[in-house]
């Protein structure tokens, strides 16, 4: 994927269309480099290795995936309801689930508190996570806060004769309240009031949310760094989030190339693609998006599947310790 770089820094991005390139990819790329708001973005490192689902679930129905290291169940919760029985919320998916999970991560590991700043209006947080702010954004970053908020979940862990599992929510307070009017746009401004350790302003936003203890301290025992710039020019996609969350984690890591056949591919990264060839279409389209904001990945795609060879890591491991220490 180097050569699309090369060519946009040679030649500028409307030359580089004349390649055969895809369009996408090449915007993407040209995004990514033209990006000058350095910074780094942390996730925890089962979350690289095994992801949310892409699509909404039935409310009421979990999410598990395996692969060949990690099974991962996502449990959904439930609301109260002023009459009758509690309903299910459903389990977080997509792309706006996973920014605002890399945004509360990295925001934990950087200030080493279990206590995240969210800003003090939807606006601003929504600016931090690199969406532009409206109607149908806030309200599926509102939808996708709860599901955060009150759903389980477990890391099963298998790998070289060891088993592991960790369960857990997420965060121990939640993001927004109940009620349709915090969807204001301009909803910060209220005083504000202490619930439990996460501060409520009296419009409903939370300026403070906390994560849990146990997710908390998973985080910093294994902590994956992604760069910020990257996230932000692949944020609609979230197979092409999860394929280069993947990679940072992978590839710095190898001590030689690395086969992965398309069969364990699409276990960890075909969810609700049923057929393998049309998996991999998807798939391919996706590692190129990835790749696009990753120019030091070395990844061959090959009949069988893909060939992962040592690489740089996307942040720079002195820019990983800076990120940390402040």
């Amino acid at each position: 994927m180097g050569t699309i770089h090369d060519l946009l820094v040679e030649k500028g991005k409307q030359q580089a269309l004349q390649f055969n390139f895809d369009r996408r990819v090449v915007d993407v790329a040209a995004n990514f480099l033209a990006d000058e708001e350095s910074g780094t973005a942390f996730l925890f490192s089962g979350w690289a290795q095994a992801a949310l689902p892409h699509k909404r679930l039935p409310d009421d129905a979990p999410w598990q995936l395996r692969t060949e290291r990690v099974t991962l169940l996502v449990e959904p919760g439930r609301r109260t309801m002023p009459s009758g029985p509690p309903i299910s919320v459903g389990v977080p998916y997509g792309s706006r689930a996973r920014l605002i999970m890399l945004y509360l991560q990295s925001e934990a590991l950087k200030t080493n508190s279990r206590s995240v700043e969210l800003g003090k209006s939807l606006r601003d947080w929504l600016g931090k996570m690199g969406i532009t702010p409206g109607g149908k954004s806030i309200q599926s970053i509102r939808e996708q806060a709860e599901r955060i908020t009150r759903c389980r979940i477990s890391f099963h862990l298998h790998s070289a004769g060891k088993e592991g599992l960790i369960q857990q929510h997420i965060v121990d307070t939640a993001m927004f309240g109940d009620t349709s009017s915090y969807l204001s746009e301009d909803s910060a401004g209220g005083q504000s009031e202490d619930f439990g350790g996460a501060i409520r302003n009296t419009s409903g936003f939370l300026e403070t949310v906390r994560l849990s203890e146990t997710f908390f301290e998973q985080l910093k025992r294994h902590p994956v760094p992604v760069d910020d710039a990257a996230i932000r020019a692949i944020n609609r996609h979230s197979m092409a989030l999860d394929i280069y969350c993947w990679l940072a984690y992978r590839l710095h890591a190898l001590a030689g190339d690395r086969d992965v056949t398309w069969k364990a591919l699409h276990a960890q990264f075909g969810g609700g693609v049923s057929r393998l060839d049309h998996f991999r279409t998807v798939f391919v389209e996706n590692l190129n998006l990835a790749l696009a904001v990753y120019p030091d990945a070395k990844v061959e795609i090959g009949g069988r599947g893909l060939t992962l060879q040592p690489s740089r890591p996307p942040i720079a491991p002195r820019i990983k310790a800076a990120a940390l220490s402040r």
